[in-house]
């Protein structure tokens, strides 16, 4: 298991690097995952969160399954199917960056968050994690923005999809991040209520539905399939220069996430 967030960005590094040598398009959400880390990090420093020891187990124990599916690719040896179907997109010319981050997206926050969170937080410990927990959205949320012009960069025809009925990369990014971690927590709360020996079959059958978001987001139809090829044809294949795009984007500045959580919790007022 990683020891620290610092153990976590050494070997994102590694992967990102490895990437780049390699032209793997796996690294674009590798380059994605250690931006989001290198935020989480100063969050951690700037006293956003209310147990930063917590979390930071929390963000090791959620980057181990990552790494875990990483090795398992290096060596031959299968991973889950979710991460099965990102490992087998990177082989292929058609996926979009955008579709390679978001399937790496649907398998580490569908599937890998909650069983983090599950066992970051056992038992009755588990609702105690609930408000950091949420507090990583306004990470994510001023994350996307920059995210999503460097994606507009790298795929300057994504916005030719919007009369087909797509979401902006933004929303797109957005939806597949903050949403998703909303049914993350939620299957965390369902494994906190199995005995442990029924883990492994509900994260088989949860593994399995994940992949099958999975194949929706690489296979979306005719119609918008003949839109997205279009648009491939005209993104930069660069990989090398891509993952170094992706790779530029700043973190969000700590004032910058303290307006957004002090909107977040002013959200939370109103609804309560």
């Amino acid at each position: 298991m990683s020891s620290s967030i610092d153990a976590v960005l050494t070997e994102l590094d590694r992967l990102v690097g490895q990437a780049v040598e390699d032209a793997d398009p796996c690294g674009y959400f590798a380059v994605l995952y250690r931006a989001v880390t290198a935020a989480v990090k100063d969050a951690l420093e700037d006293g956003t969160f209310d147990d930063a020891a917590r979390m930071e187990r929390l963000d090791t124990l959620f980057a181990d399954r990552y790494f875990e599916a990483m090795v398992a690719r290096a060596g031959g040896r299968p991973a889950t199917a979710s991460w099965e179907l990102t490992f087998a997109a990177a082989g292929r010319w058609r996926p979009l960056v955008l579709q390679h981050l978001l399937v790496g997206i649907n398998a580490h926050i569908n599937l890998d968050l909650g069983i983090a969170a599950a066992r970051c937080a056992p038992g009755d410990a588990l609702p105690g994690l609930r408000r950091d927990y949420d507090r990583i959205n306004a990470i994510l949320a001023a994350m996307i923005d920059r995210i999503s012009a460097d994606l507009q960069d790298i795929s300057p025809w994504m916005g030719l999809l919007d009369p087909l009925g797509a979401r902006t990369q933004h929303e797109m990014v957005r939806f597949s991040i903050v949403t998703a971690r909303g049914g993350a927590w939620r299957f965390a709360s369902a494994l906190n209520g199995l005995p442990e020996g029924e883990w492994d079959a509900a994260i088989g059958a949860r593994d399995r539905a994940v992949a099958r978001v999975g194949e929706r987001v690489l296979r979306p139809g005719a119609v918008m399939g003949a839109g997205l090829l279009l648009a491939r044809v005209r993104e930069s294949g660069d990989v090398v220069g891509n993952l170094a795009r992706l790779g530029a984007t700043d973190s969000p500045t700590s004032e910058e996430i303290a307006e957004r959580l002090q909107r977040m919790d002013a959200e939370a007022v109103e609804s309560a």
